[in-house]
């Protein structure tokens, strides 16, 4: 109001009147530009819907700590098994853990409710009350047992002194919007728990509560009843209230109509655990301390009649000075006395018809401010904020007290603090405390505590953001492996990880390809570079794809030359047919990809021979594993003096390959570099095995290969396995057996790295298959 003044004051040709209604139009449009334009426009269809619905543009928010959210996820895990938690908290915002001091929207906690109550097939009444029976478990556990058994002697005390525990928790959880609880007892001398809460439709939790209490601290059995159920947001400020009939038996004289309830809630239980994926069957070992403890209990209670003296020995100025921030007010709300720090603080009661409901509103229990509303909860811990004095923030908690005789409510009270810091802001110091106040106490042990609840908040945030680093560090990992597969066979990169050295091994018989584009250098020289990156990555991801399919290992590329080998580094018997069908779907695949200068499909020359090899890891930067020896200048010898769109065979592959059912023919003596005279063949095809088989395709045999594999036997050592000292097994696909679907192979997207064999190595189990089949596919002869 003062800047308004000043201004009005400098712009001494605006009236306030004036400068206030620009001030109105310039506040909507700074509204709609901080991101409330939409809002604003939802209030109404028109003018008077909007203004009807300003108001209720101003709701408190509710939410609830991570404690609850917690107890939830235990109950689901223990009760209901771990897969049916993992289904739960597939839900947008769900977190793998919750955070104890985090508050998270009611509205997560009401979709975790529904969704566990439309996996388990059951209501949310029955559900609700199964949480609120472990919520009171949760909470002993979480220490809180001690705390919770000294609420008092019997279940109507236990339920009065709700309200004073939840007052006390919200000294750390100053977020927390606890319901409220009341006992009061009927002319027929029922008992009939009232309970007020922000949030609908969780009520069915208080049965749950208060009938694990009664059975487990007073061993008696409660049943719970509604009776009454109805909003009350005028006369409390809570949006429901609802009003049970509590009757409590002693549990040792249970009837036989109980047990069969009883029986009927142990059946109900075990159907939603049968719904659940799993469940737990551990037994808590707590139901025998709690028998252990409650057999040492003494059943009967004393009865004690207090004494009271014929009059007051007690002076006003004295009782002023020892309670400074008590108040005396009569019916009417009219202030009759007051300690003397509520004077000084609170000057306003000095006049002569000051009234309780003009300097202070009540915050909790959320009722009108009249001798009715607090007489219906005089049990209840009050507090009350002073609404005089604006720069005032002194919040008093304390209890009321009805004098019947003088007709005066009185109200015991002491400052609502937390910290030190509050201390300071009211303007407060220890010394306006009396001396036998806790108050005085409570501020220094709840300003350690605040401390600590920081730091362990702190300590929670980095357990989180450690948990999302180690999954985004795994999936990193996973990328990294990924690629040091496709550059080195599994087992072999496995080794280098683990820091061993990886020795050379001669593998007595392999069959290796070669292959190259027909006029590469001519298409190199009449287009643009692009366009040949694009035609061999096109052509090498075909090629990479059959790869996998026929279960060969890609030694490398040059350029347009691409080299693969059969039987290294896992030694097979049908090494030649793999690859002399994967060089069968080289040449089909090839006649997919098109030449970039000509637009017709590339040729390839095809190189095959079988004969022995030196295998190993060769260099420190960018290892590879490459092969040595002679039989690999015979088969780059019979890729270079080959046919166009053909596959040339040496003699050593033509006796591997002719009694198995491919298409061979003869071409005859030709001179070959290095080599002299050789006798050599063309593959034209297979006539066992169909195009869509070769290629991978849908409906194509799932079986091609039917052989015998060389594999580590689990006693040999390293060592041993260095040295290739193998035995013989039989592949898992074998004789009617099935393999892997080869619809199920996609095809690998551009610049994609070629997965070598899908085999690890550890120091319990050498060359195993790390999928469900050894090969990919086993070829039928």
């Amino acid at each position: 109001m003062t800047v308004f003044v000043c201004v009005c004051y400098f712009l001494s040709d605006v009236s306030a009147e004036v400068f206030l209604k620009l001030f109105g139009e310039h506040f909507f449009l700074f509204c709609k530009k901080a991101g409330y334009d939409t809002m604003l426009r939802t209030l109404g269809g028109y003018l008077i819907e909007f203004i009807g619905n300003l108001d209720a543009q101003s709701p408190q928010l509710l939410g609830s700590y991570g404690f609850i959210n917690s107890c939830l996820q235990s109950l689901v895990m223990e009760r209901f098994g771990q897969d049916t938690w993992n289904k739960i908290s597939s839900l947008p915002g769900v977190q793998e853990s919750f955070m104890t001091y985090m508050v998270y929207d009611d509205k997560l906690t009401l979709s975790l409710v529904q969704e566990a109550c439309s996996l388990l097939d059951v209501s949310a009444e029955v559900f609700l009350k199964l949480f609120g029976e472990h919520f009171f478990l949760f909470c002993k556990k979480a220490g809180y047992d001690t705390m919770l058994r000294t609420l008092g002697g019997n279940l109507i005390e236990f339920i009065g002194n709700l309200d004073a525990l939840h007052s006390y928790l919200a000294l750390s959880y100053q977020e927390m919007n606890a319901p409220s609880f009341r006992v009061e007892m009927s002319d027929d001398a029922k008992m009939l728990l009232h309970y007020y809460s922000d949030r609908k439709g969780l009520y069915h939790i208080v049965p749950g509560i208060i009938e694990a209490v009664a059975r487990d601290f007073f061993h008696s059995k409660v049943t719970m009843t509604v009776v009454n159920q109805t909003d009350e947001d005028k006369r409390t400020g809570k949006k429901e209230h609802v009003v049970f009939l509590v009757q409590q038996t002693n549990q040792t004289s249970s009837t036989r109509g109980q047990d069969l309830s009883f029986h009927r809630e142990e059946e109900l239980l075990r159907s939603m655990r049968v719904r659940s994926a799993t469940f737990a069957q551990t037994k808590s070992s707590w139901d025998l301390i709690r028998a252990v403890v409650l057999s040492e209990k003494d059943g009967v209670h004393c009865t004690f009649t207090p004494c009271y003296p014929d009059k007051m020995w007690v002076e006003e100025r004295a009782f002023c000075n020892a309670f400074p921030f008590h108040m005396v007010f009569d019916g009417n709300l009219k202030v009759k006395q007051m300690g003397v720090k509520i004077q000084k603080f609170l000057p306003s009661l000095h006049a002569r018809d000051a009234t309780m409901d003009q300097n202070f509103t009540i915050l909790h229990p959320q009722v009108t401010f009249t001798i009715d509303s607090i007489m219906k909860f005089i049990n209840s811990q009050f507090v009350l904020k002073s609404c005089k004095d604006k720069n005032t923030k002194l919040q008093l908690r304390g209890q009321m007290l009805w004098m019947e005789s003088l007709g005066c409510m009185l109200y015991l009270c002491s400052p609502k603090l937390r910290s030190l810091q509050e201390l300071q802001e009211v303007g407060l110091h220890l010394a306006d405390l009396a001396q036998h106040d806790v108050t005085r106490d409570l501020v220094l042990l709840n300003q350690q505590r605040l401390a600590e609840m920081e730091l362990t908040n702190q300590l929670e945030r980095k357990k989180e953001e450690l948990r999302i680093l180690s999954q985004h560090l795994e999936t990193e990992k996973e990328k990294t492996e990924t690629l040091l597969y496709a550059m080195l066979p599994r087992h072999i990169a496995n080794q280098l990880k683990d820091g061993r050295s990886v020795k050379a091994g001669e593998f007595e018989v392999c069959t290796i390809l070669f292959s190259d584009v027909v006029t590469f250098t001519s298409i190199c020289a009449a287009c643009e570079p692009i366009h040949i990156v694009h035609m061999l990555n096109s052509m090498y991801s075909k090629f990479d794809r059959l790869t996998s399919i026929h279960d060969i290992y890609k030694v490398e590329t040059i350029g347009d030359a691409y080299m693969v080998v059969g039987g290294v580094p896992l030694p097979t018997k049908s090494h030649a047919h793999r690859v002399a069908n994967f060089a069968l779907g080289m040449r089909l695949a090839a006649r997919e990809v098109y030449n970039p200068v000509t637009g017709k499909p590339i040729q390839i020359r095809v190189g095959l021979h079988t004969g022995p090899v030196l295998a190993g890891v060769v260099g420190e930067k960018m290892p590879r594993y490459c092969l040595f020896g002679d039989s690999v200048n015979t088969a780059s010898r019979m890729e270079s003096h080959g046919v166009p769109d053909h596959i040339h065979l040496s003699t050593s592959t033509y006796r591997a390959l002719k009694d198995a059912g491919f298409n061979i023919q003869e071409r005859g003596q030709i001179e070959v570099k290095g080599k002299g005279q050789m006798t050599t063949y063309f593959l034209m095809g297979n006539l066992l095995v169909s195009e869509d088989s070769i290629m991978g395709r849908e409906g194509g045999q799932t079986c091609l290969y039917k052989d015998d594999l060389y594999v580590q036997s689990e006693t040999e050592s390293d060592s041993e396995l260095d040295e290739r000292t193998v035995t013989v097994r039989k592949d898992s696909c074998h004789e009617g057996g099935l393999g892997p679907d080869l619809s199920q192979l996609q095809p690998m997207a551009p610049f994609a790295w070629d997965i070598s064999l899908p085999f690890e190595t550890n120091k319990h189990r050498y060359n195993t298959s790390t999928s469900s089949f050894p090969s990919r596919l086993c070829a039928l002869f």
